[in-house]
Order: structure tokens, then C-alpha cells, then sequence
């Protein structure tokens, strides 16, 4: 099995010092990105820990197909204990920072313990240099890279970067890199601040030589000359309208599922103010949004669709150079789009503002600074919905993205089933239900019936997918066979590895007390409880909703 190579590093931002492991078995494995650094966690983090605390880590990863030059592997992992749900969370990247990151020669990188001051990290392969940066405090993303740049000559695309959200500790922050792109959910940026790492740096001319399968060129190929596909010109905003039609567009913090204001907002409003093309490290589909408004001299990148959704639809919202600067906003000091447009959303709901773009701006501020009622929505949904007598739209205490299953039924339950939470990615099992697939792998949204073992399929493939590390708008190009052939790996044997990450999440989770009561949704399913135990035995763990003793070899963790 093709796999990421180089050793372990330890950065401990508290101690000031660093130390390499070798890591060759977990990476022969699991390959790398999502599941690498899953097994490191699993391991590596005590099952007890404080999200907000020295023995919390950070673990970057990237994998094998890092080193291609194949379209769709402009992306990154980074794993931790999140403070917004309590469990094991990996968020992806995409952007420029993955081929940096394999330049320092390391097949990953541990952040760990807690700096007194606050500290800038620069891994580069030749060694680790830590910098006091209390200028630096508050600091915007924008700012950082300006600094990072003048003082030390690194780039956007060189820097993983916590904004003032992550500082303080907001608990949707985003680690931030190449300025727009975002390590977004569960709040990992939070976890950086608390560690007060202003931003860690990877440079260097050391990445592994490793061979990867010509069959990359005719992915990459047929990217660069897929010229009709809808996501070249309006990227993930393409399915706004769609999603719209067929009432799975969450509108007014979810009490409707159809926005009238759709097309203002959607596709066709973000495409016109598109001014040039953009994408992730080495990719030909460039789906990304460079965004500018002449009248107001706004420029971003984005929105994409799960932020239309969240400061458009659901927050009542048909502006789009409003969702323009909400999310360049969120950008600059570093958050979740979904989260925090959910979160403000639920105060729209609270106070009778829907529609209201100056409000909506002013809150994403305070959030991110922590004053007034920001203070409140920085802790997210789960924590401040009985304060302000709204509905919790959560699972595991992660905000919903869009793609709703109330319509899209199998959805709905990927939701419920996911370890992340409310994270659509996960299994992604809403491409089926649209569909956005080929009609022999679509199925029908309503029911759940025949979709357990599906949706255990789909989980599956894209721990294998975040491993690689692939994007998931492959799915186009990225047959079974071309996978096999990428990961030299029979493709069973590849699930059966994405089915090991999964469990493993599961079971880290598990220690913490998350059990068959966290896979609950906020609306009622039809044959719902029927279809997550089955659900649980397709995956042979405990119709709890846990992993059965015995079935995770060296699950000791540190405070065992």
C-alpha cells in the first residue's frame, strides 16, 4: 500500500523543545493524512483530556499523493480533540500548504503543550525555530501573513494561521492558511490559540521520493479539460438553486427548507462576480471563487454553497456581497462559516432580525473578539440555545450544514451517524440522493431503507479519500480502480483501512461518553432508530453505538 514516508515531529510549545518518532508501522498502515493522524491521536491524546489543555494536540498530516503532481491533492489534514464537540475531529484544507508541509521531510507534525507567551513555529527541514510574537496579538489572518512575510519571507501558502476567533478562543475557529482557505470545523483554530501559537510555518526542499502511478496524468487531464462541469464556474454555489427546488435549502435557522431569495444569492449571483479563476496546489479543475465587488471594492474568495447557506438562506439573507463580506469576515479572523453563520442565524431567530446584513456583520466581530452577545454565540449552538430559547440544531454539538434531511433522507441519518457531527463531508451521502452521481449509484432521498450499509460504504471511502489525501470533488474522475491503482492497494483492502479510522474515532469517543444518545437528530426520521441499528451492525459494533471491547489493538491511552 503506497503510503506517506518521513518521520514524527513533536513540537511542544510549552517545553520549547522538539523530538522525532518513528512512525512507519502507522504509516504502512494507514496510509497518511486523516488516518495517520487519527491512530497518532487515538493514541497519543489521553482519552480524558481537556480540549483546552496542554495534553490536547494538533496533529498536521498530508498524504502520499502529495507528492503528484495530480489535480484534486492540493489538500491537507489536521486532526485534535475539538472544543466545540468533545471528540476526536479531523478538518481538511485545501489551498497551497500541503506541498510545502512535505517539503520539511516529516510524514507529520504534533503541536502539544501550551505556550506562556505568544509564539510563532517555524518547521523547516532543517530543524525548529520558535519566535515570541506579542505584536502579534489580535492580529488578523491578513495581518499575520503580512508579518510572517516582512520578517521572515514566508508566504500565504507557507502558513497555518490562528485569527483572533482562535486567540480567544472562540470555539468555531478555523486554522487558517493561503489566507481564505480554512481548516474549518470543530474548532481547531481554537485549539491553536489555546496552545498561544499565532502561526506555524512549513518550509523546505525535503519531501520523499515517491513514486505514483501514471494513471494521476489522466485524472489530472481530464480535469483540465472538463470545461462544461457546473463547479468550474460557480464551484460548490452551483447546487444553491437546485437544493432550493427540491426543499433541502435550510432557511430562517431552519424553520423552512425553500429561500424565495435563492437565485439572488446562489450560482448564477456569485458567478458574476467571479474575476478570474482559482485553485488548490497543482490542480487543473480550479472550482475555487475569487470574488470582487466593483461597488464596493470588496474582494474574497468564496462564497461557497454551505456559506450561502448559512449567511444567506438561513439567515434570511438574498444579498450576495452581504454572504460576500460575511465570509470574508470570517476569513480574515479566522471561523467556521457554517458554524458561525448558524450561530448568528440562531440570534436572528432569537430577535426578530432575519435579513438584517449591518447586525449580521457587527455579531461575526464580536464573536470573534468575544464582546457583547458575542461573547454567548462564540461557545456555539449547543451551549447557548436554552439562553436564547431556540431549537439546538446540532449533533454531537457540531452546527448542521446544508444539504437538509428532512429531505434528503440518508443524509439526515450520516448526520446522526457521523463522528464529526453535523458535517456533510463525512459521507457525503447527499450526492446520492440529489443526485449529483451517475444514475446507477443514485438512490431515492425519501427512506432510509437499504441506506445503512451505504452509508457505512461511503463513511469508508472518504477516510480513505482524506488519507490519501484526495479531494472529494474527485468523485467524477476517481474510480475504484484508479484508487487501486493510485494507493497500490486492492480497493477492499482500502475500505477495510478506512473502516479501521472510522472505529477508531468511534472508540476515542466512545471513551469520552459519546454513545448511541449522541447519534441523534433534532427532527424525526421515519424507521430512524430501526436504521441506526442497523447501522451498528453493518458495522459490528454494540447497538449502543459503541465499539465492542477488544476490536482496537493497543487502545491504552495515556491515562490508562
Amino acid at each position: 500500500m503506497l503510503h506517506a514516508e518521513g518521520p514524527l515531529l513533536t513540537v511542544d510549545v510549552g517545553e520549547r523543545e522538539t523530538t522525532t518518532t518513528d512512525v512507519d508501522d502507522v504509516l504502512a498502515s494507514f496510509v497518511g493524512g486523516r488516518g495517520v493522524a487519527t491512530k497518532l491521536a487515538h493514541d497519543r491524546i489521553p482519552f480524558d483530556a481537556d480540549p483546552f489543555g496542554p495534553e490536547n494536540s494538533l496533529f498536521f498530516t498530508t498524504g502520499p499523493l502529495q507528492m503528484s503532481t495530480m489535480s484534486f491533492t492540493g489538500r491537507m489534514n489536521c486532526t485534535g480533540l475539538s472544543p466545540l464537540t468533545g471528540g476526536l475531529l479531523s478538518s481538511n484544507a485545501g489551498g497551497f500548504l500541503s506541498r510545502n508541509f512535505t517539503g520539511t521531510g516529516y510524514a507529520a507534525v504534533e503541536i502539544t503543550g501550551e505556550s506562556d507567551d505568544l509564539v510563532a513555529v517555524h518547521v523547516t527541514d532543517d530543524g525548529v525555530e520558535f519566535e515570541d510574537v506579542p505584536e502579534l496579538a489580535d492580529a488578523t489572518v491578513g495581518e499575520t501573513g503580512e508579518y510572517a512575510a516582512d520578517e521572515h519571507g514566508f508566504g500565504d501558502d507557507q502558513l497555518a494561521v490562528a485569527g483572533p476567533a482562535g486567540e480567544n478562543r472562540v470555539r468555531f475557529a478555523a486554522i487558517m492558511t493561503t489566507e481564505h482557505r480554512a481548516f474549518g470545523r470543530g474548532g481547531l483554530g481554537a485549539v491553536l490559540g489555546d496552545k498561544n501559537v499565532k502561526y506555524v510555518a512549513f518550509a523546505g526542499d525535503s519531501a520523499p521520493d515517491i513514486d505514483v502511478d501514471p494513471v494521476a496524468m489522466d485524472v489530472h487531464r481530464e480535469a483540465a479539460t472538463a470545461d462544461d462541469h457546473p463547479m468550474k464556474e460557480a464551484g460548490t454555489t452551483s447546487v444553491t438553486e437546485y437544493a432550493n427546488h427540491v426543499g433541502a435549502l435550510p432557511s430562517y435557522y431552519f424553520s423552512e427548507l425553500e429561500f424565495d431569495g435563492a437565485a439572488d444569492i446562489g450560482g448564477e449571483a456569485v458567478s458574476e462576480k467571479k474575476y478570474k479563476k482559482g485553485t488548490c496546489s497543482q490542480c487543473a479543475f480550479a472550482c475555487k471563487l475569487p470574488t470582487r465587488d466593483e461597488e464596493t471594492g470588496l474582494e474574497t474568495e468564496g462564497p461557497e454553497y454551505e456559506t450561502v447557506m448559512a449567511f444567506g438562506s438561513n439567515s434570511g439573507v438574498d444579498d450576495v456581497v452581504s454572504v460576500m463580506k460575511s465570509n470574508d469576515l470570517c476569513d480574515e479572523l479566522g471561523m467556521d462559516t457554517i458554524s458561525c453563520g448558524d450561530a448568528v442565524a440562531a440570534y436572528l431567530a432569537a430577535n426578530d432580525e432575519f435579513g438584517n446584513s449591518d447586525l449580521i456583520h457587527d455579531l461575526v466581530e464580536k464573536i470573534a473578539y468575544r464582546e457583547g452577545d458575542g461573547d454567548l454565540l462564540a461557545e456555539g449552538v449547543h451551549r447557548f440555545a436554552d439562553d436564547l430559547d431556540v431549537e439546538d440544531w446540532t449533533v454531537k454539538g457540531l452546527e448542521f450544514a446544508a444539504h437538509d434531511g428532512r429531505t434528503l433522507n440518508g443524509q439526515g441519518l450520516a448526520f446522526a451517524t457521523s463522528n464529526r457531527g453535523a458535517d456533510h463531508m463525512y459521507a457525503e451521502f447527499y450526492s446520492k440522493e440529489y443526485p449529483l452521481v451517475d444514475k446507477d449509484e443514485a438512490v431515492d432521498p425519501e427512506g432510509l431503507d437499504g441506506k445503512p450499509p451505504l452509508i457505512v460504504e461511503k463513511e469508508n471511502h472518504n477516510a480513505v479519500l482524506d488519507s490519501g489525501v484526495v479531494c472529494k470533488f474527485s468523485r467524477d474522475f476517481m474510480t475504484e480502480e484508479r484508487l487501486e491503482a493510485l494507493l497500490d492497494a486492492d480497493y477492499d483492502d482500502l475500505q477495510a483501512m478506512g473502516a479501521r479510522v472510522v472505529e477508531l474515532e468511534r472508540h476515542f469517543n466512545n471513551r469520552r461518553g459519546f454513545d448511541r444518545a449522541d447519534d441523534a437528530l433534532p427532527y424525526d426520521l421515519p424507521g430512524f432508530e430501526d436504521a441506526l441499528s442497523e447501522y451498528y451492525e453493518v458495522r459490528g459494533w454494540n447497538d449502543d453505538g459503541t465499539v465492542p471491547d477488544g476490536r482496537i489493538s493497543g487502545a491504552a491511552s495515556a491515562d490508562d
